[in-house]
């Protein structure tokens, strides 16, 4: 039973400097039982904080040996109205500060992308639904950390704020089209780490010239060149990668305005569905990127097609595994607690491997087998 103490103990400490927000007259349940509780439940397969009240009853036995719960286990009413108070910045920065003890960032490759939380919006109040910035580790499988998008604004805005709180030094980071912006560029370099962006018309002016470069000159031709191919959700990709120096083919005008910006690429991507609605269907999709990293067209073909991990292991997991698109919890802070909630669930799921099967598979058998939650909690 010691060691099934340490387990959540070795988690919840990251989390012990946030502030408790209530009123200490008349407390009965603690901020760590209150965090481990629904941490616990989340990873079995809670969703909302009925279910989260349900798992702590259903579970009460295990969950006295691991904590003190001299008044039983929290409402749902008291989870929810917790989570709306607490400081959401404050949450997320203990949740990267977990993060960075067990994640090695040096040679990873960083996907920063956002996701809205369709249903967390409140019509009554006005509020928007609530739209999330995140950073995926593709080879740890770890989300890094998340940064909220402010109302009446876009990924633009919150895409440095996670810059800033992040430790990226020595990674290589990918970001859309609508991420490539000159200050984002700069930041990232400031950072010791390097960027692969993609290009699309509304970069103007540096979109034409790389394509330019492409079409018209002979970029293809003076740089290098790497074809992969790969299979996977019912299609086969192949990928033909240019790479070509950057220096010689843009503009002064241009360059200037680009931190440390190395490469330009061009993607010629072959696509064949094997089944599904759109078997046997083909398509030939040309993209186009600019990169601080050198000319090693095999790590940039690499890089490029990571960029996809962020879609299928972290925002397809959400959706499908956490029903993250069908929540409506959105009082006070309580979404944005509760996407750090889940982020954390996915980090621990991801990284206990006996265990062969999906993050769906894997709540359930936490929630039925105790033994496995301390596994997955260890891991």
């Amino acid at each position: 039973m010691e060691q099934e103490k340490k387990a959540p103990k070795s988690l919840t400490k990251h989390f012990s400097s946030i502030p408790d927000p209530r009123k200490p007259q008349g407390l009965l349940h603690s901020l760590e039982a209150i965090f481990t509780i629904a941490i616990l439940a989340v990873i079995c397969g809670a969703d909302e904080w009925t279910e989260i009240e349900e798992f702590g009853k259903s579970k009460q036995e295990f969950l006295e040996g691991l904590l003190e719960l001299r008044h039983g286990i929290p409402s749902h009413d008291t989870f929810g109205r917790v989570f709306s108070m607490i400081d959401a910045e404050a949450f997320a920065a203990c949740f990267i500060s977990w993060v960075s003890s067990l994640c090695e960032i040096n040679g990873e490759i960083v996907n920063i992308d956002g996701k809205q939380l369709r249903h967390s919006f409140d019509t009554h109040s006005e509020k928007a639904a609530i739209h999330m910035v995140s950073a995926w580790a593709n080879a740890n499988e770890m989300v890094l950390g998340q940064a909220k998008v402010d109302e009446k604004s876009n990924e633009i805005t919150a895409i440095p704020k996670l810059l800033d709180i992040l430790d990226l030094a020595g990674s290589v980071v990918t970001i859309d089209a609508m991420g490539t912006q000159k200050e984002i560029a700069e930041k990232i370099v400031g950072n010791e780490a390097d960027y692969v962006l993609a290009l699309k018309g509304n970069q103007g002016e540096l979109h034409d010239e790389v394509i330019e470069a492409f079409q018209r000159y002979s970029a293809k031709k003076k740089g290098e060149h790497s074809r992969q191919s790969s299979l996977g959700h019912g299609r086969i990709e192949e990928r033909n990668c240019y790479v070509a120096p950057a220096a010689e083919f843009l503009s002064p005008n241009v360059l200037k305005r680009w931190k440390g910006l190395q490469a330009i690429v061009k993607i010629e991507a072959y696509v064949e569905y094997k089944n599904g609605k759109r078997q046997g269907e083909q398509v030939y999709e040309e993209r186009y990127y600019i990169s601080s990293l050198g000319l090693d067209a095999e790590r940039m073909n690499e890089v490029v097609r990571s960029h996809w991990g962020i879609e299928t292991k972290l925002h397809w997991v959400l959706d499908i595994a956490f029903r993250e698109d069908d929540s409506r919890i959105r009082k006070g802070n309580a979404s944005e607690n509760f996407a750090t909630l889940r982020h954390i669930a996915i980090n621990k799921l991801k990284n206990e491997k006996s265990l062969k099967r999906g993050i769906k598979a894997k709540r359930k058998k936490a929630g039925w087998d105790n033994d496995y939650l301390i596994k997955v909690l260890a891991a």
